[in-house]
């Protein structure tokens, strides 16, 4: 195998180049994702959905913490659990439909 960066040959093995310190195909291969599991996310939409711990999961950061705020500032009116049940409800079924994407989601 050759280095795509210096042209120098490498072990097939090597994550990055002895040479030059370039990662080669095989590094890359290393930092792939596993996709994340639609079982996983139902069951934690179910039990711990309101929180926003399923949307932490498939590294919707942003709309976890949304919730939670809701949550936290509107919860004790009872409209942010309404909001929030709603809004579980609705991401349980996006779910289920294979609507949420982890993998194409980091990449954005």
């Amino acid at each position: 195998m050759f280095c795509s960066n210096c042209g120098k040959e490498i072990d097939n093995k090597a994550v990055v180049c002895v040479h030059c310190g370039c990662a080669t195909q095989n590094m890359q291969a290393v930092r792939a994702e596993k996709p994340k599991s639609t079982f996983v996310a139902l069951i934690l939409c179910v039990f711990l959905g309101m929180i926003g711990v399923h949307d932490f999961y498939l590294k919707r950061n942003g709309i976890a913490i949304t919730k939670l705020l809701i949550l936290i500032f509107l919860g004790w009116l009872y409209v942010g659990l309404i909001i929030n049940f709603a809004w579980c409800i609705l991401d349980f079924f996006i779910i289920l439909m294979g609507g949420f994407d982890a993998q194409q989601e980091s990449e954005s």
